[in-house]
């Protein structure tokens, strides 16, 4: 069984996330989405578990390959303790590969025995991030279509943009 990781932040989910996701899913017989939990990121929108539940919420249907984790301390660590051979990472634009070259030459030194895939976000998601979202939906922007419904409504909650359902 082939197994990979794919971790972030996930502050929150986009669907250039889940593009990615969904696309490594085809190639590996299992993939875990790995919510990173460290404090290294300064002024966390949304708290680990609330990741985890939107990541979850958002993947619902893909239970069968892809399950949702959260790890601290370094990526390959939690690959290698997981049994994955691979860590994928999304590249979005040319100024992702740069990092994302550097982050691969380093991992490749500390985990030889395991590999980093990197898939390119369809043309579509490419211009999505995090925390483009966060700054649209904090303005009020429209985020649909850029985000799960259950990110899209989190969004909505977390910034008052829309009353905080009952029950």
């Amino acid at each position: 069984m082939t197994l990979a990781v794919y971790p972030g932040s996930f502050d929150p989910i986009t669907l250039g996330h889940m593009d990615v996701a969904l696309r490594a899913a085809n190639l590996f017989d299992e993939l875990i989405v790995a919510v990173y939990e460290g404090n290294e990121k300064p002024g966390w929108l949304f708290t680990l578990e609330e990741r985890l539940d939107l990541a979850r919420e958002s993947l619902e249907g893909h239970r069968d390959r892809i399950r949702v984790d959260s790890f601290s301390g370094l990526t390959v660590e939690y690959a290698r303790a997981m049994g994955a051979g691979t860590i994928v990472r999304g590249l979005r634009a040319v100024s992702d590969f740069e990092y994302e070259f550097k982050l691969a030459h380093m991992n490749d030194h500390l985990a030889p025995e395991i590999e980093v895939v990197c898939l390119m976000t369809s043309s579509r998601h490419s211009f999505i991030s995090s925390s483009l979202i966060r700054e649209v939906a904090a303005l009020g922007g429209a985020i649909d279509g850029l985000v799960p419904t259950a990110v899209r409504d989190a969004l909505r909650v977390k910034y008052g943009t829309m009353p905080t359902p009952i029950g």
